[in-house]
């Protein structure tokens, strides 16, 4: 048969395989997210999330150290305090879990990038991401005290604050702030596409920030909508984001593709909990291959424009770059 064009012939063997790849990976580009949490003598694994723990500052060394080794280099903070209450005063308070984890992450392992999760619904007794008028969060009372929040970690060390609260106008007032207050070089990761998903249920165990009525359709985005994607990421480029994110990862990915071929921003996804939770049930069942699978899943989110990925999976993952399976 006379074939001018033959695809196979790039893929004959895996040296050539990985000449021509299209999609590279580092593990310069992973954030590991982690729980610290107030209290002594702290490793509490969470039940939907078998792997990953809660950690009190006395023990949270045993996971850094772990981080640091596997050739992970960024992580990202979510804080659970000792008390909650209305107005979640906890997230800002100079001597709260997250400033103070802060602090001891970059006494202890100055080599890490710190990027710090701000929102106010594991810190709210109600479990919403801001200040309540009746029972609607109030989109413009919220914006000062997730900017008094982002402020209070860029000023305890933290190298980079991540609005996750959707509401309107939030990435323009913590720019406001940090400038205002000297920090006009620290960086916004502003979870610019964040869908209300039925994906996140383990993170809220994780966090115990589940909401105490209602939900959070009314600030999170429908999963309907894309072309509302481009507006969200568009108004927060505007307001002085650096970086734009998409969450959740693999059922978005078209979203996430849509970021990246619109604006010049770096664009990260955040591999969530629910997703982390299906490979390690499906892998405990038997089901799938544990190691493909989080290896696969990564290539997807990669090619479809991640720079960065915000996984659970981030020191797995970097030991399989080491050892060639992903890369």
């Amino acid at each position: 048969m006379n074939l001018t064009n033959r695809p196979r012939r790039l893929r004959s063997s895996a040296l050539l395989r990985s000449m021509v790849r299209e999609t590279r990976i580092s593990a310069d580009t992973l954030v590991y997210p982690m729980f610290v949490q107030e209290g002594t003598n702290v490793k509490e694994e969470i039940p939907s999330m078998p792997g990953q723990y809660r950690w009190s500052l006395d023990r949270v060394d045993e996971i850094l150290h772990q981080v640091s080794d596997s050739g992970v280099k960024s992580v990202l903070l979510f804080g659970i305090p000792a008390q909650k209450d209305e107005v979640g005063s906890g997230a800002w308070q100079p001597d709260g879990i997250v400033q103070r984890a802060i602090r001891h992450i970059k006494a202890a392992f100055p080599q890490f990038y710190v990027i710090t999760d701000v929102c106010m619904c594991e810190y709210t007794s109600h479990g919403h991401c801001g200040i309540l008028c009746g029972h609607d969060v109030d989109n413009d009372q919220t914006l000062e005290v997730l900017a008094k929040t982002a402020l209070s970690h860029v000023q305890a060390g933290a190298d980079m604050v991540a609005p996750s609260d959707m509401m309107d106008g939030r990435v323009g007032r913590i720019r406001q702030v940090l400038d205002e207050n000297g920090f006009v070089n620290t960086p916004i990761m502003a979870y610019s596409v964040k869908y209300a998903s039925a994906f996140y249920g383990p993170f809220r165990d994780a966090a115990g920030s589940a909401p105490a009525f209602g939900d959070r359709k009314g600030y999170q985005m429908d999963p309907h909508n894309a072309r509302e994607a481009i507006l969200e990421a568009e108004l927060d480029v505007q307001e002085g984001a650096d970086i734009l994110m998409v969450k959740p990862g693999m059922a978005y990915l078209d979203v996430l593709k849509s970021l990246k071929e619109r604006f010049h921003q770096p664009v990260a996804l955040y591999s969530v909990s629910g997703e982390y939770a299906m490979i390690q049930a499906a892998a405990a069942a038997g089901y799938i291959d544990r190691t493909a699978v989080i290896c696969e899943s990564a290539v997807c989110m990669y090619r479809a424009g991640a720079d960065l990925l915000i996984t659970y999976f981030a020191m797995e993952l970097a030991q399989y770059i080491k050892e060639g399976r992903i890369g």
